[in-house]
């Protein structure tokens, strides 16, 4: 089972100044920054997922990427780019839910394509137009007409984008790289999936990526490709777009899915209310030490003459000490640094937080970033656990890829 990596930009500096919150100012970003697979060893994932959304924009606005940045990945290609290893793979992708809301998706195949082969992607996706809604058992007369325009809409894509790539295809000579088409498949019941992939198999895909299931149960995404293994052809793979469930990849792998993506472990270093730091068995929350000068709220609360920015900064700096010296000292009192999370949350007036305080005990007293082995917690220790500013949080999800990918190497997949 293969775990692609979404990207979003995100990297990390390796020589930021955690102590006192800085960059220095020699950083150049686009040189120095580390992607995950850079920065931890052995890479936690695969390969990664770049979607033209991101880099080139859509109905949304303009993309992620700056204009130098996507000058250079046209013109270095994606692994050059992103300093990818042997033998991680690239998948390229529309970003199909940056135009959901749209009647049809703001791009043509040959526009796709071009990006596709332009960056040089290992293998690309047919373009698609989500649907989201399930209705198992509910008959075609009374399904929703948009959910048929749109499935009908991603086939007749999926027609166009393999036909254009197998004239790319032929046209390349020895050595260079082909692009493997990898046909969307949308629908909103098991039989309508079913009858999706069956028309892709008809076209010539091998590879078939299964979108708009990530709303569904486990048990939706799981009765869907059981009526799909009924129709699939022996050489066909499924990949799964958005999709973790990590306690169910066995049971997808049964159904012939080979790869995946998720941004799930990553996002949930910053997102999550309380899974933000993974473990093998589970989850701690971090403890949340708001920057004085970065949280929209305390600088509020200052402005308005409600907190004293003196007694802010204060609170916010005891905080850090003890963090720092319970870290150092297996014996320091756990309730004294509890206090002075308490005393800093009190200042943001919320009491919503402030009661959740409590739960950062937990974290502290178990010490997880004591038994991992992966490089960044070996080297940011407690600062692994510490909601606060994007270099602690990024590492914190680049940690829980690393678990994940764990995870993945214990599972009896073939």
């Amino acid at each position: 089972m293969k775990f692609y990596f979404p990207d979003s930009q995100d990297q990390i500096y390796p020589r930021y100044d955690f102590i006192h919150d800085e960059y220095p100012d020699e950083r150049h970003r686009q040189r120095d920054d580390l992607y995950a697979h850079q920065a931890v060893k052995p890479a936690p994932y695969d390969g990664i997922l770049v979607s033209k959304a991101i880099v080139d924009g859509s109905i949304k606005g303009a993309g992620k990427y700056s204009a130098p940045q996507r000058a250079r990945l046209y013109r270095d290609g994606v692994r050059t780019f992103f300093g990818l290893p042997e033998p991680m793979m690239s998948l390229g992708d529309c970003g199909s839910f940056n135009y959901i809301n749209e009647e049809r998706p703001p791009y043509e195949t040959p526009e796709v394509l071009h990006y596709y082969t332009e960056c040089r992607f290992n293998a690309g996706i047919s373009i698609d137009h989500v649907i989201f809604g399930y209705r198992p058992d509910a008959p075609d007369k009374e399904v929703n007409e948009a959910w048929v325009t749109r499935r009908e809409m991603s086939l007749d894509y999926a027609q166009k984008f393999f036909k254009a790539t197998e004239s790319h295809n032929s046209l390349i000579t020895d050595g260079k790289l082909h692009l493997e088409p990898v046909g969307a498949a949308q629908g909103w019941s098991p039989a309508s999936y079913a009858d999706s992939v069956v028309q892709l198999q008809k076209m010539g895909y091998k590879r078939i990526a299964l979108g708009g299931m990530v709303p569904l149960k486990t048990p939706e995404i799981i009765a869907c490709l059981k009526e799909i293994s009924n129709i699939r052809k022996n050489d066909v793979e499924f990949h799964l777009l958005g999709i973790t469930r990590i306690d169910s990849m066995e049971r997808f792998a049964e159904y012939r899915v080979t790869s995946f993506d998720s941004t799930s472990a990553f996002r949930q270093a910053f997102m999550d209310e309380k899974n933000n730091y993974h473990t093998a068995d589970g989850a701690y929350r971090a403890i949340r030490v708001p920057q004085v000068d970065g949280n929209p709220t305390l600088k509020r609360l200052i402005l308005a003459g409600v907190v004293s920015q003196s007694a802010a900064i204060k609170a916010e700096r005891e905080c850090l000490k003890l963090l720092r010296q319970y870290e150092a000292d297996d014996n320091f009192d756990v309730q004294e640094v509890m206090d002075a999370l308490y005393v800093y949350q009190a200042l943001l007036g919320d009491e919503k937080k402030l009661k959740k305080v409590k739960h950062y005990r937990e974290t502290l007293v178990d010490r997880p970033w004591e038994h991992c082995r992966c490089e960044l917690c070996k080297k940011h220790k407690i600062d692994m656990v510490i909601f606060r500013g994007t270099e602690r949080n990024k590492r914190r999800g680049f940690h829980n890829m690393t678990v994940l990918e764990a995870k993945m190497r214990k599972l009896p997949l073939t």
